[in-house]
C-alpha cells in the first residue's frame, strides 16, 4: 500500500491542491446546484482523504477499498456541510471521513457488532462532537446525561466499535527491546501471591496420608457425599467425616 500511486483509478500523485479562496468559491457554487463545481471540489479534496487513509496502512486492508470509503465520507461531509456556521470545511470533514473508513474496516471485521449497538455508538459520537464545541473535557457522564441513557451503555457502545488489538501488538520499542501489549496486562488469577498459595496447598496435600488424599479427591473433585465415599473406601461415614476434618485442618495449618 505504501508504494501505491493509483488508487481507484485516481493518480494520487497528480491530485490538485485548492487554495482557501478556491474552496470557499466552489463550496458556494456547489451548494447552489453547480455540478461542475461539486466535482471539482471533490477532486480538490481527495488529498485530504489520502492523508487520512495513510493512517490505516497497517490495517492490511485493500488500499482501493479504504480510499473509496474515505471518499464516501468526503461526499457525505460535502452534502451536510453548512457554510453559514463559519467552520473550515476540513475541520468538519475529517471526523466524517475517518468515521466512514473505520466503519468500513469494522464492518469487514470478523467480530460482528449488532446494528443497534453500532447506531447507538454513532449517535454517541455525534453528541460528543457537539459537546466538544463548548467543552473540551467531554466525559461519559456528560454524554449519558445529554442522551438520557446509562453511562454503562455509553461505555459499552463505544467499546463495541473499537478496533480489536492483538495481545502481541508492540507498544514500546527502544534499543531493540520490544514491549508487547500482553506484557502490560495484569492477571489477578495468576500473580505471584496466587502461585505461592497454590504451591503451599500442593505441598500440604502431598503430606497427607493416601487415604486422606483419596477422601478429599472424592469429596471436592468428584463431588461425592460422605456416605458414597464410605462405601467406596470401606469405612464408616463417621470415619470419613473425621478424616476429612483432620485433613482440612492439617492443610489449613500448613498454609497459614
Amino acid at each position: 500500500m505504501l508504494q501505491k500511486v493509483v488508487i481507484c483509478g485516481v493518480d494520487t500523485s497528480g491530485l490538485p491542491l485548492l487554495s482557501g479562496k478556491e474552496q470557499e468559491e466552489l463550496m458556494r457554487r456547489l451548494k447552489g446546484g453547480d455540478e461542475a463545481a461539486r466535482e471539482k471540489f471533490i477532486v480538490g479534496n481527495m488529498r485530504l482523504v489520502l492523508s487520512l487513509v495513510r493512517r490505516f496502512w497497517a490495517k492490511n486492508a485493500n488500499a482501493d477499498d479504504v480510499f473509496q470509503a474515505g471518499c464516501v465520507g468526503l461526499i457525505k461531509a460535502i452534502d451536510n456541510f453548512d457554510i453559514s456556521v463559519g467552520v473550515k470545511f476540513s475541520t468538519y470533514a475529517v471526523p466524517m471521513i475517518l468515521g466512514e473508513i473505520k466503519r468500513y474496516l469494522r464492518d469487514g471485521n470478523s467480530l460482528r457488532v449488532s446494528r443497534s449497538i453500532r447506531d447507538t455508538a454513532y449517535q454517541i459520537l455525534k453528541v460528543r462532537e457537539k459537546l466538544e464545541v463548548d467543552d473540551e473535557d467531554v466525559t461519559y457522564d456528560k454524554i449519558a446525561k445529554e442522551m438520557n441513557i446509562a453511562v454503562s451503555e455509553v461505555a459499552y457502545a463505544l467499546d463495541a466499535i473499537s478496533d480489536p488489538v492483538s495481545l502481541y501488538e508492540p507498544v514500546y520499542n527502544k534499543s531493540g527491546d520490544t514491549l508487547l501489549l500482553m506484557d502490560q496486562i495484569f492477571d489477578a488469577k495468576n500473580n505471584d501471591e496466587v502461585w505461592t498459595e497454590k504451591a503451599a496447598l500442593y505441598d500440604a496435600i502431598a503430606r497427607l496420608e493416601e487415604r486422606e488424599k483419596k477422601i478429599l479427591f472424592l469429596r471436592y473433585f468428584e463431588g461425592k457425599t460422605q456416605t458414597e465415599i464410605s462405601q467406596e473406601v470401606g469405612i464408616s461415614q463417621a470415619q470419613v467425616s473425621r478424616l476429612e476434618k483432620t485433613a482440612l485442618k492439617q492443610i489449613k495449618s500448613a498454609i497459614c
